[in-house]
């Protein structure tokens, strides 16, 4: 796709930021409602009240509320590759916003060579999320001297704590996780798990057996912005996850009774809540962060530009801490509680989400006619 010739096309007076309907969908409409540029969502048919009525944008009185401006409703989410629906996109001007959703039920090739909509960031990384790929996240974590856990080449080799993840039977797109401890642990709880219809074989068999982490689990969200050559740290965060949390809140001894009576807590996530950090480890976070900007910078061109997460823990090594990662988001991370930790207004003056925040950018980059270098 020639995006030069597409931006050629565009009124640049009159920007739509473009997003999928679903997982960060209005935290990047609310700043791109912020920063002055208009809003389009494409909904999957049956799954648009949130955008289409809830958070529609209308008059009340004498003042606007909402942030989605205008809907495209589709059959399926993937229609959005189809030429009818990029035909409306580029006529609005549209700069589209990727996030998980877009990668998982959309086709990764058709995004990558069908769709002749600009998009903020690389097309290329948001594959190199998925661990059965070459050169995926895993890689690019140890070419970057970033510390992430011992990988297991199988369950016969599972020699103490362990998290399995592998993707749910249903739900293709979302890992459902177990720990165990031993080879022997490992076979009664997958079985347990296909015969429940959680997950099933094929997807066991391309299952990640990693290091269990014992520490404080933390997202560490960053910005990267090219128009300044500069990281961010826009927040830190952690996962609730069903029915774990509501399992973990239970006292010992009514835990124990469950697991005794055959109850298996499921690790499904289901949202995030904002969590501080102490000012010493800001340095760490930074660090870490920066390797991952430059390792990317040097192995997938032009390397991440704007959002991505490093998800992972605080561990204690020899009485220290040390950050371990265990996953990466190449993309805007799915936690607008973000905004909810300090780190922006240290350094802007003021809380942003991540939304506004690439507004600004693509802003800055407006200005400064600089748009091309952002997007892909």
């Amino acid at each position: 796709m020639n995006i030069k010739q597409v931006l050629s096309s565009y009124d640049l007076e009159n920007i739509t930021i473009g997003v999928l309907g679903g997982h960060s969908a209005l935290d990047i409409c609310e700043g791109a409602k912020a920063m002055g540029f208009r809003t389009l969502v494409v909904c999957q048919k049956g799954r648009e009240s949130t955008y289409a009525k809830y958070y529609k944008t209308r008059m009340d009185g004498e003042e606007e509320k909402g942030c989605v401006d205008e809907v495209i409703i589709v059959e399926k989410f993937g229609d959005i590759v189809l030429p009818e629906v990029q035909e409306q996109l580029r006529a609005k001007n549209t700069i589209f916003i990727q996030h998980r959703y877009f990668w998982v039920y959309c086709d990764y090739d058709a995004i990558e060579n069908d769709f002749n909509v600009p998009i903020y960031g690389s097309r290329e990384m948001l594959r190199l999320e998925e661990r059965d790929v070459p050169k995926n996240q895993y890689w690019l974590l140890q070419e970057g001297g970033i510390r992430i856990p011992k990988i297991y080449e199988g369950p016969d080799a599972i020699d103490g704590p362990v998290i399995v993840k592998v993707n749910e039977a249903t739900r293709t797109y979302e890992r459902a996780f177990f720990v165990c401890n031993s080879p022997e642990d490992y076979k009664k709880k997958s079985d347990a798990m296909i015969e429940a219809g959680t997950i099933n074989r094929e997807g066991l068999e391309k299952a990640i057996i990693e290091e269990f982490i014992i520490g404080a689990q933390v997202n560490f969200n960053y910005f990267y912005s090219n128009m300044k050559g500069e990281l961010e740290l826009m927040g830190t965060d952690a996962r609730r996850q069903t029915s774990m949390d509501g399992f973990l809140r239970l006292d010992a001894a009514t835990q124990l009774d469950l697991l005794r009576s055959g109850y298996k807590p499921s690790m499904v996530e289901t949202g995030h809540f904002s969590v501080t950090t102490k000012e010493s480890l800001i340095g760490k976070i930074m660090d870490i962060g920066e390797k991952f900007v430059k390792v990317s910078q040097d192995h997938v061109k032009p390397g991440i530009i704007g959002p991505f997460a490093l998800q992972g823990a605080v561990a204690a090594k020899e009485g220290r801490e040390e950050l371990v990662i265990f996953d990466v988001s190449m993309r805007v991370p799915g936690s607008p509680g973000t905004r909810f930790t300090p780190h922006t207004s240290y350094l802007w003056g003021v809380e942003l989400s991540y939304g506004q925040r690439v507004a600004m950018e693509l802003q800055d980059a407006l200005d400064t006619g600089r748009l091309e270098e952002l997007l892909t």
